[in-house]
């Protein structure tokens, strides 16, 4: 019968306390931050005030609490409130003070604070679809488990003539579907794992 490696199928391990940093090797934000160079901006002040300097996860493969406090609970909404204690522009005393209002009239600002939300909810995203296949994955392999033993018991019925084959069929059917749920799962948490991998900007430092 065909069985479920679920050993060559474990999930990536991820880090515990993978630091946002990681995110600044994205193509987008590093793009981002050369237009704000180009703008003659203070890229560390600009980090500053729009990159959330938080972890990722709090334990493996989860994502931390100060990822989810980025977003409103019930609207999905950017909650970060950026603050400038550095002047971001550095061309002239009128840049230089700059309020936020002020600073988000600039295109290549608003450009750089539309890709840092996006990354942190493609992370946050990516995070919590692996967190529940990977619960779902969890409560098949112990359903299958229980199928196994319940086909066992019905063909050692169907021997000793307590049950008709119809029995054991039922038992081989169910067993053949959640073994196939469990290849379905196992191929979308490796869809997952790519994703996640794109979104941190292409891997990280185990």
């Amino acid at each position: 019968a065909q069985t479920v490696n679920s050993d060559s199928l474990q999930s990536v391990k991820l880090p515990a306390g993978l630091s946002s940093q990681i995110l600044l090797q994205r193509p987008d934000i590093m793009e981002a931050e050369h237009a704000l160079m180009a703008a003659n901006a203070n890229i560390g002040a600009a980090r500053a005030a729009f990159f959330p300097s938080i972890n990722l996860t709090s334990g493996i493969s989860t994502a931390s609490s100060d990822l989810s406090s980025l977003f409103n609970a019930s609207s999905g909404m950017w909650n970060f409130i950026p603050k400038i204690e550095i002047p971001i522009f550095n061309a002239g005393r009128n840049q230089a003070n700059l309020d936020i209002a002020e600073i988000r009239q600039q295109q290549s600002v608003v450009n750089y604070e539309q890709k840092i939300q996006n990354a942190f909810k493609e992370v946050a995203d990516a995070l919590a679809l692996r967190q529940s296949l990977n619960d779902q994955i969890s409560a098949q392999q112990r359903y299958l488990a229980s199928l196994q033993i319940t086909l066992q018991r019905a063909r050692a019925l169907y021997q000793h003539g307590a049950v008709s084959y119809l029995e054991v069929l039922d038992a081989e059917r169910s067993l053949f579907a959640t073994r196939q749920t469990l290849l379905d799962l196992n191929y979308a948490r490796q869809v997952n794992e790519i994703s996640l991998y794109t979104a941190l900007g292409g891997g990280w430092q185990q």
